[in-house]
């Protein structure tokens, strides 16, 4: 007799599986395989030193030591929540007090995307629409998916999310008898995963204006998400869209300590209205009754002593040198191909390549077969679009600096022309051997 199957929730079966998945799986298979897909860290650079310093220092106390190895509050470590409020009023130029934002509006994470998560659980509804940048964080649309949640898209230029477009698609859905569905307006607005793009100051201020306009009617929270904002290498910082609401009222301000430090304390935080900040906890204490407390004690050490300023600053000076090699390679070798333009980030770890509308970059197209073939690997740009806004763009590719040698990013992108001449017209002036790198 045959066993019955089991059977899963709704939930379960929306989740997609995670696209990146399948290429950071052929990196690990492959050490020969160049990969410029995964946003990957660069893993020389960690802050091990440091880390072990300051562990060494939390474990010699036996008050810390065994502060640290208990469990922790929900909401996370008081003192890393003060330094967090206090370091991010820093980046933006505002004095404590400016702002209604307190230690108490602070909730420490596991990681960044334990917030996305959470937030998702406790402000949406299946049927619920978010509206994000195009292309956007692919991530976070598998979150919104699981839930049932709707994704619409604004597109976006070289200043980011254009909100001339955002307002017609408001003004669509009010229309339409939709706007009691928006819930969210989601932005990476530094060096934006995938594109690389930043936000403009003056289209922050467009952005937080016109969800005051709709306060009356639909009451619309921008989810900013600043994961890359400190690895700016070029140019001045610019304040977040949090630090134009000075009531705290309408920006989840989503930050983490993973892209500007080590990835594997899985140590993030948000900083957000208050009515938000009970219900979140409630709900997260079903999942962790508290975040890594070990990993918070060891951030709030590195804040304290300067160690983690010290590592930032040497990871823009890092990733500046691996942009400049991505943007060196691409002249030399995509400059002469029609159609072929890409974005120059001023930090972060993305560059943004899109080629001739008749190269499919997909994961069923044929360069990508051509690419893998080749040693190199990329992520589709289809990715980060969503069906529901029309035919997704088949001619888009992220590319990651993060992890690969300067090296390896010089050769990734010669594999990478060789692998589009394989695929149209070929070029005698690209040599056929490929060379190693482990």
């Amino acid at each position: 007799m045959t066993p019955a199957a089991l059977t899963f929730s709704a939930k379960s079966r929306r989740t997609p599986e995670s696209p990146i998945s399948y290429y950071m799986a052929h990196a690990l298979d492959n050490p020969a395989l160049i990969s410029l897909a995964a946003g990957f860290v660069d893993a020389a650079a960690l802050p091990i030193t440091p880390i072990a310093r300051a562990v060494e220092q939390l474990l010699a106390d036996p008050r810390t030591a065994r502060a640290a190895l208990q469990y922790g509050t929900t909401q996370g470590h008081g003192p890393l929540r003060e330094k967090v409020l206090r370091h991010v009023n820093e980046l933006d130029g505002t004095r404590d007090g400016e702002t209604a934002a307190t230690p108490a509006d602070v909730i420490i994470t596991t990681g960044s995307q334990q917030l996305l998560c959470l937030l998702t659980e406790i402000l949406l509804d299946e049927g619920d629409i978010v509206i994000t940048e195009a292309p956007s964080y692919f991530v976070y649309h598998s979150v919104l998916a699981s839930s049932g949640v709707r994704v619409l898209t604004v597109p976006m230029d070289d200043d980011g999310m254009r909100i001339d477009d955002l307002a017609l698609l408001l003004r669509r859905l009010e229309q339409q008898g939709e706007l009691h569905r928006v819930k969210l307006i989601y932005v990476v607005d530094y060096f934006q995963n995938p594109s690389g793009r930043t936000m403009t100051a003056p289209r922050r201020r467009e952005l937080f204006d016109i969800v005051r306009r709709y306060e009356q009617k639909q009451r619309i929270l921008i989810l900013e998400d600043a994961a890359y904002r400190e690895l700016r290498f070029e140019g001045d910082d610019l304040p977040s869209i949090r630090s134009l609401d000075a009531a705290n009222r309408f920006v989840v301000y989503a930050g983490t300590f993973s892209k500007p430090c080590a990835p594997g304390l899985k140590t993030g935080y948000a900083i957000m209205p208050r009515e938000l900040v009970e219900p979140l906890l409630r709900l997260k204490g079903n999942h962790d009754f508290g975040s890594n407390n070990l990993s918070q004690y060891v951030v709030d050490l590195l804040l304290a002593n300067g160690d983690y300023q010290k590592h930032v600053e040497y990871l823009r000076g890092s990733y500046r040198r691996k942009r400049d090699a991505m943007m060196a390679a691409l002249e030399e070798y995509f400059d002469d191909l029609p159609g072929a333009h890409w974005t120059t980030p001023a930090g972060g770890l993305f560059v943004w390549l899109t080629l001739a509308e008749s190269i499919r970059t997909g994961p069923s197209g044929s360069l990508m077969q051509s690419a893998i073939a080749e040693g190199v690997l990329y992520i589709p740009g289809e990715f980060g679009h969503v069906n529901e806004d029309g035919p997704r763009p088949t001619n888009e590719m992220r590319l990651s600096y993060g992890d690969a040698s300067v090296e390896q990013i010089h050769e990734g992108i010669r594999r990478l022309r060789k692998a589009v001449d394989g695929v149209s017209a070929p070029r005698g002036r690209i040599e056929s051997e490929s060379l190693s790198f482990s």
